[in-house]
């Protein structure tokens, strides 16, 4: 699938979510699709939740 495509169908989405459901319908929309992409990534093996949790505390840097 052409990512123009997709970029049509996620701002079509964005925008039905803000018209039905005001600004928080919006916000709301916009958390769970950045959830989602996400766990699709690491659920794709190209991202590793573990380190990503680590830095986010300090345990660990990105250098």
């Amino acid at each position: 699938m052409n990512m123009t495509v997709v970029g049509i169908g996620i701002g079509a989405f964005v925008a039905f979510m803000a018209f039905q459901f005001g600004l928080w319908g919006f916000v709301i929309a916009l958390l769970f699709m950045g959830i989602g992409a996400l766990l699709g990534r690491a659920a794709d093996g190209k991202l590793d939740l573990r380190s990503v949790l680590d830095a986010l505390t300090g345990r660990r840097s990105s250098s």
